[in-house]
């Protein structure tokens, strides 16, 4: 059988040489690791040149984290699969993330046993969450994405004005504060500002209902 071709994608090299460590500790799983990277730019150059058949990616780095990576790379490279592998078990991480084309979603508290049969699972095209962070996705996606006619959706953003808008895009995609912040070249307080202008403004609560209502009106 041949070798599954795994990159990793973390910013910590210690993480890295851990979760490498674990791979290969049974060498009946057959998986391989062919890259590495701890920041998004070496990511993407990385996963196009090896074109590996899972890339384990972490969902929090500079400048712009995972979901920049899947943003920049999905596309080029469809026949690549991506597992989130996170310290986070917040919502709109999982949802950001799998909204982005990943097939799954685990933390890192996963056992090595079991992250390495996630990442053969994701390879043949199952899709791999840890317990809990299941409900986040069935919650996201139960109701399907609405058609919203073109007019309606634009009427709703008239409330919002140009950097709103941005923000607004960015945070239902998933991105952290200091994420748009960075993307934007605003400060974090700013980006608080703007996201909370941006949910009064549209009567939604929280960053789940946000996503949920740019999804339904297919302007993210």
């Amino acid at each position: 059988m041949s070798q599954l071709r795994v990159f990793l994608v973390d910013d910590h090299a210690m993480i890295r040489s851990g979760v490498r460590a674990e791979l290969g500790s049974d060498p009946q799983a057959g998986l391989a690791v062919v890259g590495e990277a701890g920041t998004v730019e070496d990511a993407v150059r990385g996963i196009l040149e090896t074109m590996p058949d899972v890339v384990l990616l972490d969902v929090h780095m500079p400048n712009g984290g995972g979901r920049a990576v899947l943003d920049q790379v999905r596309g080029q490279a469809p026949g690549v699969r991506f597992l989130a592998l996170s310290v986070s078990d917040a919502a709109e991480d999982v949802i950001g993330v799998i909204r982005g084309g990943a097939r799954g979603y685990v933390t890192k508290t996963i056992s090595g046993a079991d992250l390495r049969d996630a990442v053969i699972r994701v390879a043949v095209g199952d899709a791999i969450f840890s317990p809990r962070l299941a409900g986040f996705v069935l919650d996201a996606f139960a109701a399907g994405p609405v058609a919203v006619p073109e007019d309606v959706a634009e009427k709703a953003l008239d409330v919002l004005s140009a950097r709103e808008r941005e923000v607004m895009r960015l945070l239902a995609r998933g991105y952290t504060y200091r994420e748009i912040g960075q993307q934007l070249f605003i400060s974090i307080k700013t980006v608080e500002t703007h996201a909370s202008n941006v949910l009064r403004k549209l009567q939604v609560s929280n960053r789940n209902e946000l996503t949920r209502w740019a999804a339904d009106r297919r302007i993210v």
